[in-house]
């Protein structure tokens, strides 16, 4: 992935829709002004700037499940997980840095610790984990150690970032098969930490621009 991308600029704040005009005694129109003022506008998510994942958006609901998996550039990695049945959607991001609220230049420049990271949502009763993961290391080189095809760097490392036992035991096993046909995996285990979104500018890139993954391909490295 080229370093002097392009970042989508902030768009202004939009606010709430106008309350209907509705014909109310003064008590009840204090009462619904008072909240107003309370609310006031809910800005739309700032295109320009890397958003974290907040506790209530962690916790996915019970037909929903997430997984974060790194395999180079995000574009590519996301491209080929949304085509998985019972994947409901993919987002771009960083993960496992120490800055807070990263943006693509900070990441890029290898010092903020953060490896481009792509969050899976997915339905467990339609796909589960283990089948996820499969695919993960079918769509990326698990055993090139400094990056992934002409992308090098820190960033670009080979990582599956677990959420419990059952997900990292699930990946341990894979890597297990893989070693067994003779593939040197390097594919990092770390525990998850917090998932920053990434710029709208790379979220659904190649589907928005109508182009294919310059270093991502799918590859059976499992039913041979």
């Amino acid at each position: 992935m080229p370093y002097a991308r392009a970042i989508a600029r902030s768009r202004p704040p939009r606010c709430a829709p106008a309350r209907p005009r509705l014909t109310l005694g003064a008590g009840v129109l204090l009462t619904l002004l008072a909240g107003t003022v309370a609310l006031g506008c809910s800005p739309s998510r700032d295109s320009g700037t890397a958003t974290p994942s907040t506790e209530e958006k962690e916790s996915a609901p019970a037909e929903e499940q997430v997984a974060y998996f790194a395999g180079g550039c995000f574009w590519g990695v996301e491209h080929f997980m949304e085509q998985i049945n019972g994947v409901k959607s993919v987002e771009s991001g960083y993960m496992g840095g120490h800055v807070d609220d990263p943006s693509y230049e900070q990441v890029a420049s290898q010092t903020s610790g953060h490896v481009e990271t792509v969050r899976v949502r997915y339905d467990p009763t339609r796909t589960n984990y283990k089948q996820i993961a499969k695919r993960f290391f079918e769509i990326h080189d698990p055993t090139q150690a400094n990056g992934q095809g002409p992308d090098i760097g820190p960033e670009y490392l080979s990582v599956v970032f677990y959420r419990n036992e059952d997900e990292k035991r699930a990946t341990e096993e894979l890597i297990g098969q893989l070693v067994e046909r003779g593939y040197d995996v390097v594919t990092e285990l770390r525990p998850a930490s917090r998932f920053w979104e990434a710029e709208a500018f790379h979220q659904d890139y190649y589907e928005r621009k109508g182009s294919k993954p310059y270093c991502h391909a799918l590859v059976r490295r499992f039913d041979r």
